[in-house]
């Protein structure tokens, strides 16, 4: 499958506000194309992959959230959402279904360009470590559990690596959210427990009854070491 290292692809059925985008990110130094369906960005992705994807959550053809679920089934590429939508459980649908993060419309272009790079500089690395149990790939940005990848998002790698960096410390969901996310001035401590729970039932996936993430009331999640 072939990658572009520098494009950004936008889909997104308005012209105005995909052109828009696209001026703002080429004038940033990226390349950027626009596709206004769904299924046929789907059909692209699947061949051809850009560094990030602008993803609009209303689209013809293929909804956005459902989009982004199908490109999680093959692809770890940074995704950031647009939404209309204002209520958080419409903008956690998103990040259950394997973005990065979102933007609210009406947005700011410059504040689209600055997420997209800092999901681009997120997803470059952290130091690798491993142990019997896991194994951190730092160029691949990827984590095996048990001799498996996982499926992970750029964000959900960045929140095991923080919690696997240091077992059985309990970390606040603003530490996490800081770890995760560039700029958390909308992100609530609900996105952190959205994430949490993918992460939950990716390594369940493959190690049935894991329950290394723990819960710690009132505070945030710790990472325990298996037996």
């Amino acid at each position: 499958m072939n990658t572009a290292s520098n494009s950004i692809l936008i889909v997104e059925d308005d012209p105005k506000i995909a052109s828009l985008l696209k001026d703002y990110l080429v004038a940033a130094g990226y390349s950027a194309d626009c596709m206004g369906n769904g299924l046929q960005a789907l059909r692209q992705l699947r061949t051809a992959q850009p560094a990030a994807l602008i993803l609009d959550v209303m689209l013809p053809g293929m909804d956005g959230v459902a989009l982004c679920k199908a490109v999680r089934t093959f692809s770890t590429l940074p995704i950031l959402m647009l939404t209309a939508k204002v209520e958080e459980d419409d903008r956690l649908l998103g990040l259950d279904g394997g973005a990065d993060d979102y933007v609210c419309k009406p947005f700011s272009p410059r504040e689209v360009v600055a997420r997209v790079r800092a999901l681009l500089r997120r997803s470059e690395g952290l130091p690798p470590g491993s142990n019997q149990h896991w194994q951190i790939d730092q160029a691949g940005q990827r984590i095996a559990w048990r001799d498996h990848w996982l499926p992970l998002t750029p964000v959900e790698y960045r929140l095991l690596h923080q919690l696997i960096e240091q077992p059985g410390r309990v970390f606040t969901r603003q530490q996490l959210l800081d770890a995760a996310h560039a700029d958390t001035r909308d992100v609530s401590d609900r996105v952190v427990d959205s994430h949490i729970k993918n992460l939950r039932r990716k390594l369940q996936d493959v190690d049935p009854g894991c329950e290394c993430v723990a819960s710690v009331y009132g505070v945030g999640y710790r990472f325990d070491r298996p037996d």
